[in-house]
């Protein structure tokens, strides 16, 4: 069955369809889409990882058509972001 999988940096998105067998699981797919050799810093044991925008476990079982996602900490709180711009927009009269 085809799944993608997905990890983004500030400088560089991956997005990858790859093929798993049909009873792949979420860690299977991550170490079959080499994402690890790319970026070895990643740690599946602390990295939390998710299908569709949801956290599930590495064990979680596959559907054709899943988007598998590697999530990185968040440097800013996307909640004050748009206050933040408003802010600034407001400076530059």
């Amino acid at each position: 069955m085809q799944v993608a999988v997905a990890y983004s940096e500030p400088t560089q998105q991956i997005w990858l369809r790859i093929e798993v067998p049909e009873d792949a699981t979420l860690e299977q797919a991550i170490i079959k889409s080499g994402i690890l050799r790319q970026f070895p810093e990643l740690d599946l044991t602390t990295q939390p990882v998710g299908i569709f925008g949801r956290l599930v476990k590495l064990d979680a079982p596959l559907k054709p058509g899943d988007r598998v996602e590697i999530y990185r900490a968040i440097i800013a709180d996307p909640a004050t972001v748009p206050r933040r711009q408003m802010a600034d927009d407001d400076d530059d009269d």
